[in-house]
């Protein structure tokens, strides 16, 4: 085997020349190895908490509605990464295991609010903690509060470009 196989750098080079930009390749792999990374350490505790990524997902976002923390359907689908397939069987799961509730709209029954009920919630806090002294343990030990900073404003840079016309 190779010794470049642990170098994806290198074999991008080696072996894509004439795509290879030396200055985005690295950015990407980083980018998609620190993505990776930080996924393998939620998901162990999305684990521990009994869940999956994606259902954290759907409770938090019901979290973050205001109390009684209930959404309708569409609501959850345009704050998570899902599709309706995918949230239709992640809600099933979460109402059977008494973590969510669904009941009918009296003005229009075909919408059917989701609501986090309140045996989920200690669970909930209890994960979003673990998760934040988690990121925070990591993320701290490798890089400075200014690092920090510049990373967040780096990438909020790409999340948010100008609008084209600027």
């Amino acid at each position: 085997m190779s010794d470049d196989l642990t170098d994806p750098v290198a074999m991008h080079c080696k072996y894509w020349c004439a795509s290879y930009d030396g200055t985005l390749m690295p950015l990407m792999i980083a980018l998609h190895r620190v993505y990776a990374a930080k996924t393998a350490r939620s998901s162990a505790i999305f684990a521990r908490h009994g869940l999956c990524p994606g259902e954290f997902d759907v409770l938090a976002s019901l979290r973050r509605s205001p109390p009684p923390h209930e959404l309708t359907p569409s609501d959850v689908q345009r704050s998570v990464i899902i599709t309706s397939g995918g949230l239709t069987k992640i809600l099933r799961q979460l109402e059977v295991r008494g973590l969510v509730t669904r009941s009918t709209n009296p003005a229009d029954r075909r919408i059917k609010p989701i609501r986090l009920s309140p045996s989920a919630l200690p669970m909930l806090e209890q994960t979003m903690q673990e998760l934040i002294a988690d990121s925070g343990a990591w993320i701290k030990e490798l890089l400075s509060d200014t690092e920090i900073n510049q990373v967040t404003t780096l990438l909020s840079k790409l999340l948010n470009p100008p609008p084209a016309d600027a």
